[in-house]
């Protein structure tokens, strides 16, 4: 008999949105990957990791901007 690992969806849902964002960030995925990817998504939690991916990535070149401009 065969048993499944219990894995917590909330968590793989979470994972993957990061997947997907960062692979939209970058510009480069099959479509295969996408497909698969968009099936596995909570929308949810898509639109919050895009947004903290975003702000994050503001921060970080506003923080680099300032670090150039001080040297």
């Amino acid at each position: 008999m065969d048993v499944e690992p219990v894995v917590d969806k909330s968590q793989v849902s979470v994972w993957s949105s990061l997947k997907f964002v960062a692979w939209s960030m970058v510009g480069i995925r099959s479509r295969k990957g996408y497909q698969d990817d968009l099936a596995r998504v909570n929308p949810i939690h898509l639109v919050v990791v895009g947004l903290v991916s975003v702000l994050l990535m503001v921060v970080g070149l506003i923080g680099l901007v300032h670090w150039v401009v001080a040297k």
